[in-house]
């Protein structure tokens, strides 16, 4: 276990509520696992002190934080510089803070990018159907389309995912009473809606219209295994769970704030399951 001094590199976690992040428990695993005089905190902090609070974080010694709901889209407004990935996906969800400035990033698209990769699947293999239009829906289709792959959005109210192809050219935009027609033509599901979340409704899609050689995702990690998922394996097709994606995207953050590339593997993935069951 680690042991703090008082050079100890501080980072954390904010939104409202926060208890509920699995953040904590994510990079304390690996602030431990090399050794680090450091520490990673649950920030809760209410929307209206948001601003005042993340400048006294600055003030305090912190390197930076993660920003979860709501907060990630008044972490982009307060940010002195935003990166690419940030502006693409509208949001932010890493602070890394800097000779007094606040750099934002978004690490969501890249943190299902890399969770495809690390489950053998090439994210730019071919078209996708992206089920959803919110921040995460936001960021995974900028994502995909960077690597040059063809995304359709189908939404429960298509006025928001009208809205998501103003913001990202070139996403085509289908009715969701057409979801399920519409796996024939993609090799990659996206489900980034809360359909299949604990205490939440299935998503309702029919994959037995899908080419065999799909690939199902779905960005839900509570729980672990979705209906959707359960159901793509009883027709053994290949699945992509949705806590790979947590892991993978905390990366950059962690390199950021601690200064050291930290590893997801096997003995992370099972830590941080423990806490979902």
């Amino acid at each position: 276990m680690s042991i703090l001094t008082g050079k100890a590199r501080l980072a954390g976690v904010t939104g409202w509520p926060v208890s509920h992040s699995r953040s904590p428990r994510l990079h304390g695993f690996w602030i431990d696992r090399y050794g680090l005089d450091a520490a990673y905190v649950p920030l809760p902090i209410e929307p209206q002190y948001f601003k005042e609070s993340i400048h006294g974080l600055m003030r305090f010694g912190f390197r930076g934080c993660n920003c979860t709901m709501p907060h990630k889209l008044m972490a982009f407004e307060i940010c002195d510089e935003v990166a690419e990935s940030a502006h693409r996906a509208g949001a932010v969800n890493t602070l890394v803070f800097e000779d007094g400035k606040i750099l934002g990033r978004n690490t969501d698209g890249l943190g299902y990018i890399n969770n495809l990769r690390a489950n053998g699947v090439d994210p730019a293999a071919g078209p996708v159907l992206l089920l959803g239009a919110g921040g995460s829906a936001r960021a995974i289709g900028a994502a995909l389309m960077d690597l040059g792959v063809r995304v359709t959005v189908a939404n429960r109210t298509r006025d928001r995912a009208e809205e998501l192809a103003k913001t990202l050219p070139g996403l085509t935009v289908i009715d969701w009473d057409r979801r399920s027609d519409a796996l024939a033509d993609n090799a990659l599901l996206v489900n980034t809606t809360s359909l299949g979340f604990q205490g939440n409704p299935p998503l309702d899609i029919d994959l037995d219209k899908a080419p065999a050689g799909i690939t199902v995702s779905d960005i839900v990690y509570v729980p672990l295994e979705t209906p959707l998922l359960a159901a793509a394996r009883a027709r053994n097709m290949k699945t992509v769970e949705g806590l790979g994606m947590l892991l993978h995207q905390a990366v950059p953050g962690f390199q950021a704030w601690f200064g050291v590339e930290p590893v997801v593997d096997d003995a992370l993935r099972r830590f941080v399951a423990a806490d979902l069951l």
